[in-house]
Formats: structure tokens, C-alpha cells, sequence
């Protein structure tokens, strides 16, 4: 009740003395969100962006927004593009997936699979333009990250249970 008197009171400002000491103290703790707002609007009136803005701007239209949900030992399709001379062709690469690696624009694949009787494993970056389509042909239930234990399997010791709920 003593603030409410006029004698505690700044008489220049009509205002608590200490009420601008805790106004600084909020100002300083600025939410985050807040200050991207901040931020935002101050590159907004100047029309000027960071490197880092930049990048991440030309990170986000450059990814691929209809690929599915891949896990490690799914199997896949992945649609490769092939130029041979002028003539632009998609060659389907199906194997399991051993591997992911990275995220965002730098997200890897590697797809391993038995070609007459030998392992190949090829590395696919998913929003390259090398990589027509995806599609996952089978869930595969696995309890690693990586599934490298594969390579050293020959035959039906390769293959990976299905996986129904997903």
C-alpha cells in the first residue's frame, strides 16, 4: 500500500523510481522467440539478411517434401537418374537399408543388395536431383542404428524381419 502514496512516487515522471531498473532487467531477458521477431523486423526495414538466413533459406527450398518415412532395414526402391549421351533414363536400385546418416538437406541412405552374388552398397543423398523417386516396398523390424552385421551374412542369414506397424 505504500507505493500507492503520492509521496512514494517520482514526481518528474509521475512513476516508481525503481520501476525502470526492473524494465531493464526484463528488457535484457528477451524470449527467444521474441528476439527472432526482433531480428525479423529489423532485416524486414533494412532489407538485409545474414549468411546464416541466407543459407538456411536456400537449404529449405532446395529439400524434397514428398519423400516417406524411411528407416534403417526397410527396404527401398530409389529411381536413379541416368544420362547416357542426351537420353535421360531412371534405373531402379532396391536393397535394404543399412544405414542414415545427417539430416536435413545432407541426409544420407546406403542401400545394400546381393547382385549375382555379391554385396553392393551404394549411398544415396535423398533431396540430390540424381534421385528420382522413393519407395518403401517393406518394413523392416530391427533393434540398431546401423545394420553393418549384414555384410558379413551370405543368404537367407540377410534377411530382415517385416515389421507390421508401421
Amino acid at each position: 500500500m505504500a507505493a500507492e502514496s503520492p509521496t512514494d512516487t517520482d514526481t518528474t515522471t509521475g512513476t516508481d523510481p525503481e520501476t525502470p531498473e526492473v524494465e531493464t532487467a526484463e528488457a535484457a531477458t528477451i524470449e527467444p522467440a521474441a528476439a527472432a521477431a526482433t531480428a525479423t523486423a529489423v532485416q524486414a526495414s533494412n532489407g538485409r539478411r545474414s549468411g546464416h538466413e541466407l543459407l538456411q533459406a536456400f537449404e529449405a527450398e532446395q529439400l524434397k517434401g514428398d519423400l516417406p518415412e524411411i528407416y534403417v532395414g526397410d527396404t527401398v526402391k530409389v529411381g536413379v537418374r541416368i544420362r547416357e549421351g542426351n537420353k535421360e533414363r531412371v534405373q531402379p536400385y532396391e536393397g535394404v537399408v543399412i544405414a542414415k546418416r545427417h539430416g536435413g538437406l545432407n541426409e544420407t541412405i546406403t542401400v545394400r543388395r546381393i547382385f549375382q552374388g555379391i554385396g553392393v552398397e551404394r549411398v544415396f543423398m535423398l533431396h540430390s536431383p540424381q534421385v528420382a523417386s522413393i519407395k518403401v516396398e517393406r518394413r523392416g523390424k530391427v533393434r540398431r542404428a546401423k545394420l553393418f552385421y549384414l555384410r558379413d551374412r551370405v543368404g537367407k542369414a540377410t534377411r530382415v524381419k517385416q515389421r507390421f506397424d508401421r
